[in-house]
């Protein structure tokens, strides 16, 4: 009785607590990937304050998975904007957020 009793509790317990660590790892590698976002090199293309955008020419991203190229990212403040101007050279993060390439941070290249 003893043996079944403990290994009716090991089937039911070491499928839930797999499927807990699993999802508790997924959830930590999302937190790990926004937190770790290294600064990319780019180029400013244009600055559209109007719709608070931002065309870079840039390196790769590997935070966002992302090889070089040309594109338009959203700002998240729109401030940043006023920092830069077309053929500025600049380091800059991107996050996904709710959907949409995001510049969070951008600076000028040293």
């Amino acid at each position: 009785m003893k043996l079944l009793m403990l290994l009716l509790a090991t089937t039911l317990v070491l499928p839930t607590t797999a499927a807990f660590a699993e999802d508790a790892h997924h959830k930590s590698g999302a937190v790990v990937a926004q937190v770790n976002a290294a600064q990319s090199d780019g180029e400013i293309r244009k600055v559209d304050k109007d719709a608070k955008k931002i065309t870079i020419k840039h390196g790769p991203i590997p935070s966002l998975d992302m090889p070089a190229m040309t594109m338009v990212f959203q700002v998240k403040d729109p401030a940043m904007l006023d920092q830069v101007k077309a053929g500025d050279k600049v380091k800059f993060e991107a996050q996904k957020i709710g959907g949409a390439y995001t510049v969070t941070k951008i600076e000028a290249a040293k």
